[in-house]
């Protein structure tokens, strides 16, 4: 019994007073953040969840299956040696690309609000560019880590695929998520030393492919338009802003209280995914608000000495690739709640309602600590099979 909640629950892991301080406190601040984020999502989805479902609990408890399944993936990544995941995540990048471009596919590709970019697998629904996102960390890691012992054949096969990922991502339509993925990886490059032509070549490809994605999708159009003054048009293109804007301002210094948002009240448009940081505001109000700014600080901080570090390039580029992931996209998700960003699609990492999400963010925090356990000048040792 002990050894299934070892593996399962990692909160039981008698092992961690064995790592190293980076890694045990990268653990904690994921077990933190989370809670924060159940928390949060608790709030911002009851009253919506009772008018649908008729169970103020169904996104929480759906929740938590996630962030169960999610935290045993976290374990058993921060017990294997990152050379496991480093030698199958060429495969990895392929099956989840394939399953993106399934999404395209007539009949398996599932729709939302004019995007399609879910696949209904009996009654899951997986969202396939959200779990790319620590594989292509991964692959950027382990390519540009040794960019300069490969071959230009396998140099071009390999940036040929991160750009079909890109592409096959853009025209789900999700700009906002391919725009990630593509700064991530851009990101990983730059901390390799890849030439600076390579990487200006590489962002100005990336904001071409932005401005034709603008051009042919008129509602990608509207939302920047409409974040330049989402006050002219209150009711209509501006409405999500202009009440994400309110619920923040209600918020005050000190917020509303816990529960007690008004703009969740079926005002704020999705209010428990990307949205949700609007309702954390309203209810924690300012102070609330640069406390999860220093969480996400205080992660950064960790996870960039766990970089520093590291003892192989590659381990520097993982490290660097997941705190850009994990902690560039929450500031991005800020960054469109408070009006400073054009709306789009992103979640925010372990607060937002979602399967795929999580998994993506409980597997990326999962390889950061491996990251840091494998920085320690102990022995690393792996996860040994119970009897």
């Amino acid at each position: 019994m002990v050894n299934i909640l070892h593996y399962a629950i990692p909160v039981f892991d008698p092992s961690v007073k064995d790592w190293a301080i980076e890694a045990r406190i990268l653990r904690w601040l994921t077990f933190l953040w989370l809670l924060v984020g159940l928390i949060v999502l608790f709030s911002a989805s009851y009253v919506v969840a009772e008018a649908e479902t008729g169970n103020g609990l169904y996104y929480f408890r759906t929740q938590l299956i996630w962030i169960f399944i999610g935290l045993i993936g976290f374990n058993f990544l921060t017990h294997s040696p990152l050379r496991y995941m480093l030698g199958i995540t060429d495969w990895l990048v392929l099956l989840c690309l394939g399953l993106i471009l399934m999404t395209h596919i007539p009949g398996l590709g599932f729709t939302v609000n004019g995007a399609t970019r879910w696949l209904v697998i009996g009654p899951l629904s997986l969202q396939p560019s959200e779990l790319i996102k620590p594989a292509l960390v991964l692959q950027s890691a382990r390519i540009f880590g040794q960019w300069d012992r490969l071959s230009w054949a396998t140099r071009l096969g390999w940036i040929g695929v991160f750009g079909i990922v890109l592409c096959s991502i853009l025209t789900q339509p999700n700009l906002s998520t391919a725009a990630l993925c593509g700064m991530v990886v851009w990101m990983v490059a730059l901390a390799a030393g890849l030439p600076y032509i390579y990487l200006m070549g590489a962002a100005g490809g990336g904001f071409s492919l932005a401005l034709i994605s603008l051009a042919s999708n008129p509602y990608q159009r509207q939302r920047v338009i409409s974040f330049l003054d989402p006050w002219a048009d209150p009711t209509q293109h501006g409405y999500q802003l202009v009440q994400s804007l309110m619920a923040i301002g209600s918020g005050g210094i000190w917020g509303t209280g816990f529960g007690l948002s008004q703009q969740k009240l079926f005002y704020l448009p999705i209010q428990y995914t990307d949205f949700i940081f609007s309702v954390y505001a309203e209810e924690f109000g300012l102070a609330g608000g640069l406390l999860l700014l220093l969480l996400l600080f205080t992660y950064a901080t960790v996870g960039l000495r766990v970089a520093v570090k590291a003892q192989r390039p590659v381990h520097r580029l993982v490290a660097i690739g997941i705190v850009a992931l994990l902690v560039g996209q929450s500031l991005l998700n800020i960054g469109v709640a408070t009006g400073a960003l054009p709306t789009t699609g992103l979640p925010f990492p372990m607060f937002s309602y979602g399967g795929s999400s999580m998994l993506s963010s409980l597997v990326s925090a999962g390889l950061l600590v491996r990251v840091a356990r494998e920085g320690h000048d102990r022995k690393v040792v792996a996860m040994p099979v119970a009897s």
